[in-house]
């Protein structure tokens, strides 16, 4: 069988992991990339071997054309509701970076077209293939944790502290939708759905540390009006009480990721940092907190997911715009708690009660 023609729609940092796990799968290959900077498109046209007819200054052109089988979108937050809608209403089967709109209303139009117009898709909530991550969830099923009581989550960055670092889109709302919420949060509400279950309610203190930087054109400063780190408690279903601490300001941290998860019968800790690692504690077994070997079925590769999905092999743990839509819903609900100092209910409003 031939393999699947992919192309990549953003040529920015992510799109070095796309990428890659295009050219990791023997299902699938690179075959066109875009970037509305015409430098970059031609280098890295040029570095990965893309005739130039196969490169696309315009997204709607690449969508347009039936020789690319699917598309990987990685283009900053800003662009993410309208590459993805274009390819929904042109039918392109794609996998979308997160969160997958700058606001709940834009998810929401994402969710509606999906509804009426199917196409096969992925959000990239990338934890979600980590083998840790996927057995922790298959021993919540089973029922090893009993009851689930609490949630404790951290996932902590440092690459801001530098304050030379110029106003790149990540530091702007108009561009990013939020900050270390989005960016690092959006990751960690997704694990806590896909572990354990949904957020009901959520109260919220953020801040930003360095509040002005250098404007890239370097004439002058500019505003960072998004949050550098942001403190969360929630309401969970069932009962269950979580937090989340998300910070790019973590000195000494790189990818840094922790999630504890306490129960009637048992607990465990996922981590990553340089390798991803579960330990447990259950009631049936003595010796206290251990780290444990993972099976080897949980393995997976986001990529590989996406084209195994796309041929109709996938396993049913692949984030969705469904999931993308309650994400941002949740996301906003938190912006709203730090921005008034308050509990903001996470679930969808009753039909009359607006978004």
């Amino acid at each position: 069988m031939e393999k699947l023609r992919i192309g990549v729609i953003g040529l920015g940092g992510i799109a070095n992991y796309h990428i890659w796990g295009i050219g990791q799968s023997p299902d699938a290959e690179l075959w066109a990339i875009c970037d509305v900077n015409e430098k970059a498109l031609a280098e890295r046209g040029e570095t990965l071997g893309i005739p130039e007819e196969r490169r696309y200054a315009r997204h709607e052109d690449m969508l347009r054309n039936g020789e690319i089988d699917a598309v990987m979108i990685g283009t900053p937050n800003f662009n993410h509701f309208q590459v993805a809608y274009d390819a929904i209403r042109l039918g392109k089967p794609f996998a979308l970076e997160k969160p997958i709109a700058l606001d709940t209303k834009e998810a929401r139009i994402l969710r509606d077209e999906l509804a009426k117009s199917p196409v096969p898709h992925m959000v990239c909530f990338t934890y979600r293939y980590k083998a840790a991550a996927r057995y922790a969830r298959q021993l919540i099923r089973e029922g090893k944790l009993g009851r689930i009581h609490h949630v404790y989550s951290q996932y902590l960055q440092s690459w801001a502290i530098d304050e030379k670092l110029p106003l790149v889109w990540r530091f702007s709302k108009e561009l990013s939708g939020s900050g270390a919420l989005g960016d690092l949060g959006s990751h960690i509400l997704d694990m806590h759905r896909f572990l354990v279950g949904e957020t009901d309610s959520v109260v919220a203190h953020a801040d930003t540390i360095v509040r002005e930087r250098d404007l890239l054109s370097g004439e002058g400063k500019g505003e960072v009006d998004v949050d550098d780190f942001c403190h969360v408690l929630a309401r969970m279903e069932g009962g269950i009480s979580s937090s989340m601490q998300i910070s790019r300001f973590a000195y000494g941290r790189g990818n840094y990721q922790q999630i504890e998860i306490y129960g009637s019968r048992g607990s465990l800790v996922y981590n990553l940092e340089e390798s991803d690692t579960l330990q447990v504690n259950f009631e049936d077994e003595e010796g206290g907190f251990r780290t444990i070997e993972i099976p080897e079925d949980c393995k997976a590769e986001q990529m590989q997911s996406f084209f195994n999905l796309l041929l109709g092999r996938g396993d049913g743990l692949d984030a969705t715009i469904e999931d993308g839509y309650i994400n941002q819903r949740t996301l906003d609900a938190i912006v709203e708690s730090f921005e008034q100092g308050r509990w903001v209910s996470a679930l969808e409003p009753e039909i009359g009660q607006g978004a």
